[in-house]
């Protein structure tokens, strides 16, 4: 049986001998880099556009740095190795402010559907910048990150799968239409080299995967499931599996993966959040485009929080609204923008489509196999 260990958090494939094997060998991009910009960018503004059309969004602005006091920023994985780069800043204060650059905004955006006075079933949408400096950085990992960071108002009763599976239907058609009108504005892009993008998302239970490949780790679990559905939606990623692993570790203070939810045919299982991933026929590899959910109740995320031994988070000012009720309920997530443009524009690199830092080693396989890497 494979290490289920490895993969539960530290995304990235770890060693550049294992980057230059799975990077193909064969690859031409099927646009320019300038052809790559116009389509990326006009993609962009049908994406934001029709995300705010079809979720009831407005976009506004988001913060690229944080009061570390106030616990908005994003952990990512709850074993804590995922830390954010911080610094002092308020020239002649007595006492700086200890501010932090944003791993996401995923905790901010509740808090900031207050600010924005929403009401149930309006929400936001935020062009998000952010770093995370504790990726390795291959070829769909960057420490450049930049997501489509939105946020919805919701009501109790609408806490369910099938609200969640209602939105991510929307979501998927956005999307989907976004790659639609590439095509169209670069015809190129309908190659016979690669299968056209899948129309339909199939949602599938992480402990249904499991049962499916109990003996291979989560990474291999979800490689095979997109081999026989293209477009996935995993649902219940963080709940403890039945092997005595989640699918992936989450952090416990903005999605729901403790509360149980039924099947159809009455099977008991966990989560109301999880992930679109895709299958990518240029690198011929699993391709995560978004993670999103129905965030915590306080009732949900106390349990999160003593699961993962975090309890002294209840401490802080995001917690505490929570718990007193100041911030709504909602439902949100956070959508790669540069995973989506190297997904539907056929892409073998993030560094076709982003500006960023890229190690030396990297760059020179990018080199040798025919990638464009920007600088």
């Amino acid at each position: 049986m494979a290490d289920k260990k490895a993969d539960l958090a530290g995304p990235g494939i770890s060693t550049y001998e294992e980057v230059e094997k799975i990077l193909p060998n064969d690859y031409k991009s099927l646009l320019t880099p300038k052809e790559t910009m116009i389509a990326l960018f006009e993609m962009k503004k049908y994406i934001e556009e029709n995300l705010c059309k079809e979720l009831n969004l407005i976009m506004v602005q988001v913060p690229l740095i944080v009061d570390k006091n106030s616990g908005v920023n994003d952990y990512l994985d709850r074993d804590g190795s995922r830390t954010p780069i911080e610094f002092p800043c308020g020239l002649g204060l007595d006492k700086p402010i200890r501010a932090q650059v944003v791993q996401a905004a995923t905790k901010w955006k509740r808090m900031a559907l207050t600010q924005f006075k929403c009401d149930v079933d309006e929400g936001i949408c935020t062009d998000m910048k952010a770093v995370r400096k504790d990726y390795f950085l291959d070829h769909d990992h960057s420490s450049y990150v930049d997501q489509w960071d939105w946020e919805r108002v919701m009501t109790a009763d609408q806490r369910n799968l099938e609200f969640l599976k209602e939105v991510i239907r929307k979501i998927w058609k956005v999307l989907l239409g976004a790659g639609r009108y590439a095509q169209e504005m670069f015809p190129q892009l309908k190659s016979d080299k690669y299968p056209d993008f899948p129309e339909e998302l199939k949602f599938i239970h992480a402990e249904d995967i499991l049962d499916m490949y109990p003996d291979l780790p989560r990474k291999q679990r979800e490689t095979e499931i997109i081999k026989k559905y293209p477009a996935v939606f995993i649902i219940g990623i963080g709940w403890v599996l039945k092997d005595g692993y989640p699918h992936e570790m989450r952090a416990a203070d903005y999605d729901d993966w403790v509360t149980q939810t039924k099947t159809p045919d009455g099977k008991t299982m966990h989560g109301l959040n999880g992930d679109i991933l895709v299958w990518n026929p240029v690198t011929k590899r699993r391709h995560e485009l978004t993670s999103m959910g129905i965030r915590v109740t306080k009732d949900t995320m106390k349990k999160q929080l003593k699961i993962t031994n975090q309890l002294d988070f209840l401490e802080l000012p995001y917690h505490q609204a929570i718990l007193n009720d100041e911030i709504p309920l909602s439902i949100g997530g956070g959508i790669g923008q540069s995973r989506t443009y190297m997904y539907f524009l056929r892409k073998a690199h993030l560094g076709e489509v982003s500006v960023t830092v890229w190690p030396q080693i990297l760059k020179d396989i990018c080199r040798e196999k025919n990638i464009n890497v920007l600088e």
